[in-house]
């Protein structure tokens, strides 16, 4: 049925209803009509001003941010250059022409880094003529191809909702958007009437579907008005005014959880139904719920272009009307004049109109699909038939979404950090985020409207993927090569004299503390490890090339070639005995033994003592083992010292000195060790007054050095 005569045969039956149970319908139809911009005496001259501007600000906003880190994330230094993405996106499609459909974009022509400056910057200069009223509907097309362009070509880095939003906005406001170079209000191009159709059913799509996707979803939290207790917590970037507003009480973030449905739910079928009235409830409802959420979560620009949004539920005679009412007289009568100064333009082309209106209509059909897909109850065979060849060829332009943001809570706030280490792995030194948690006395700033994508980006894979995503290991990867591109995108560089040889990637558990805790040390953070988010990333003693680590004797391999005096014994350990995979070879060991032994590694230095007086690995040599031991009993090691005991009993690679040996028995002994008591006590009862004398004045001095090389008093 064509929608025209659709219209008319509607209205007729409505408005010819006289029976008590068809005048609500009536009064609805009539509601739905005036929202949607049929039947009334609204115009909208000034609303979608103000739309565009903030639409155009919105988009400044974003490319500022592209520009800002676009060549870290896709330059030719980048985490994933631009030209290997488009030729990733060739291959894991059939052909080019599918490839293309489901992911246009301006890269296909090029992807050089000089393609991507230019559309970086045509996205910014488009977004400052849109705010400056210049040619809006090209401004606003640009701004549109610009973005999808990054987002189809990127796609890792655009998988948060704000980019979605604005292309679907800016996709829609172009007809909504007045003609002509330099338009000014419009006043000869008012829109029209199914495009004002079109920008406010996506307004009530984005404030109706949040809403209803939360009590769809499941998610108990939402169910038994405990979201809002956990909102701020878990959410990515939650601000200070977050960090305050959890530790209310319960019963209000109960008052939150109404304010939210009032927002999504009541303030959307408000603006349809109640006619002017309803819909200035819905802009304020609408207004302090996302101001709100702007102020605590810092969810980018996402919250301030549905602010914007917001004020296409306006139209001339209600700002007017406002303004009377505030007592601001002229400005009453400036917006009244302005907006009667709309005039009836020439009718358009036959293919312009149909063009046009075939085209919003299957956008139309496809944000019913969606919107269906938000309720969670199976689709009609027929839509589904229908569906199908125009998502293949609209679903690539990034114009239709589900808008159903917090619908589900993630279990907890995770974060998955970069540390490094350019020591063997004595030392480990953290890359800091600049925006997002990381540091337990440090809350993120209040970024939004900006969007750090690059963190952002981070934050989102560890939250929504059960898998660790590969871009970790990529970011490893650049880290270990100190690519200047990459570093610049965290707050500092730990490691200013020399690269790291291991990048690991800890996940941790981030809770909030409470008042009491901050007042107490600062911190708005505990965390609680949860393990490595992915292997270890090594730079390769052989060849220098990136490598991953997939076992701990790999990793420990890695840290004893740099150096690790802890990983060089415990390697050598591991060649001794034959264990953890490694293979039994007494040579090996004793090269490795010996390493971590001239580091004075005190354990090192004894086995290796050992197997140099038993001649395992080795050709047996008393005087270098009674060297090694003494090296280790001198650093405290018990074991040592009493080994050290009986070489002096036994003049095995040292002088034979009975008082010698007793006093380091008694060192070893009071280290705890039984077996030294067993030999201490032996001696001394063999033993005369005169050397039992000696070996206590020695033991004292033992001890008293000891204690110096441990730097105790």
């Amino acid at each position: 049925m064509p929608l025209p005569f659709a219209r008319r045969w509607c209205g007729r039956v409505m408005n010819a209803a006289t029976h008590p149970l068809l005048r609500p319908l009536a009064a609805g139809w009539r509601g739905i009509k005036d929202f949607f911009g049929y039947g009334t005496d609204g115009s909208y001259l000034w609303p979608r001003w103000l739309v565009l501007r903030a639409v155009g600000l919105v988009y400044i906003i974003i490319f500022t941010g592209i520009i800002g880190e676009g060549s870290a994330l896709v330059g030719p230094q980048g985490i994933a250059p631009m030209a290997g993405l488009i030729a990733q996106l060739r291959e894991s499609h059939d052909s080019l022409l599918v490839a293309v459909i489901k992911a246009p974009t301006l890269f296909w022509l090029n992807a050089s880094p000089a393609m991507v400056t230019a559309v970086q910057w045509l996205g910014l200069a488009s977004a400052v003529a849109l705010v400056l009223n210049l040619w809006p509907r090209m401004a606003l097309f640009v701004c549109w191809l610009s973005l999808l362009s990054f987002a189809r070509g990127w796609i890792v880095f655009s998988e948060p909702q704000v980019d979605w939003l604005m292309l679907e906005v800016a996709l829609l406001c172009i007809p909504f958007a007045p003609a002509g170079l330099r338009p000014g209000l419009g006043e000869k191009s008012p829109p029209w009437p199914i495009a004002v159709l079109m920008v406010r059913w996506l307004l009530f799509r984005v404030m109706f579907e949040s809403g209803l996707a939360k009590l769809m979803s499941g998610d108990a939290h939402w169910r038994d008005f405990t979201a809002l207790d956990i909102l701020y917590e878990t959410a990515p970037c939650p601000t200070f005014f977050g960090y305050i507003d959890h530790q209310l009480p319960h019963l209000w973030h109960v008052g939150e959880w109404i304010l939210t449905f009032a927002g999504e739910l009541v303030a959307p079928l408000a603006a349809v139904f109640l006619g002017r009235r309803g819909r200035w409830f819905a802009f304020w409802a609408w207004l302090a719920l996302q101001a709100g959420i702007q102020a605590t979560c810092n969810f980018g620009w996402l919250n301030t272009a549905s602010i914007g949004l917001g004020l296409l539920l306006f139209d001339d005679q209600m700002l007017a009307g406002a303004a009377r009412r505030l007592r601001l007289n002229r400005l009453a009568k400036f917006l009244a004049e302005s907006a009667a100064r709309q005039v009836v333009p020439p009718r358009a082309a036959a293919w312009r109109r149909y063009a046009l209106a075939t085209a919003l209509w299957i956008h139309f059909y496809l944000s019913i699909i969606v919107f269906w897909d938000v309720t969670q109850y199976p689709r009609p065979a027929v839509l589904d038939a229908v569906a199908k060849p125009l998502k293949f060829a609209f679903d690539g332009l990034g114009s239709v979404n589900a808008f159903k943001l917090y619908s589900r809570f993630d279990p907890f706030h995770c974060v998955a950090e970069f540390v490094g280490s350019n020591d063997g792995g004595q030392t480990w030194r953290p890359y800091e985020f600049r925006y997002f948690p990381q540091r337990l006395d440090r809350i993120p700033p209040w970024i939004a409207p900006r969007f750090p994508r690059f963190e952002a980006t981070l934050q989102i894979l560890v939250a929504t993927r059960s898998e660790p995503s590969a871009l970790y290991g990529v970011v490893a990867g650049h880290l270990l090569n100190a690519n200047a591109e990459v570093l610049r995108l965290f707050a500092a560089n730990p490691f200013p004299d020399r690269p790291p040889q291991m990048i690991r990637m800890p996940g941790y558990q981030y809770k909030f503390t409470d008042w009491a805790t901050y007042r107490q040390n600062g911190h708005f953070w505990t965390r609680e490890y949860l393990g490595e988010y992915m292997p270890m990333m090594y730079v390769s003693p052989k060849g220098g090339e990136i490598t991953q680590t997939f076992s701990e004797l790999e990793q420990v391999q890695v840290k004893a070639h740099y150096g690790n005096p802890d990983a060089q014994a415990y390697l050598g350990y591991l060649h001794l005995n034959g264990a953890e995979g490694a293979d039994q070879n007494h040579t090996t060991a004793a090269h490795w033994l010996r390493r971590a032994a001239e580091q004075e590694h005190a354990t090192a230095q004894f086995q290796l003592a050992l197997m140099l007086s038993e001649g395992v690995g080795l050709a047996r040599n008393a005087t270098e083992a009674a060297h090694w031991c003494r090296r280790a009993a001198e650093q405290g090691l018990p074991p040592a010292q009493d080994r050290l005991g009986v070489m002096h009993i036994q003049g095995d690679g040292v002088p034979r000195d009975e008082a010698e040996a007793l006093a380091w028995f008694e060192v070893a002994a009071r280290g705890g060790l039984e077996e030294a008591a067993g030999h201490r006590d032996y001696v001394k009862i063999r033993a005369s007054a005169a050397t039992i004398m000696q070996a206590e004045r020695r033991a004292r001095e033992i001890a008293e050095r000891i204690a110096q090389v441990k730097g105790r008093p």
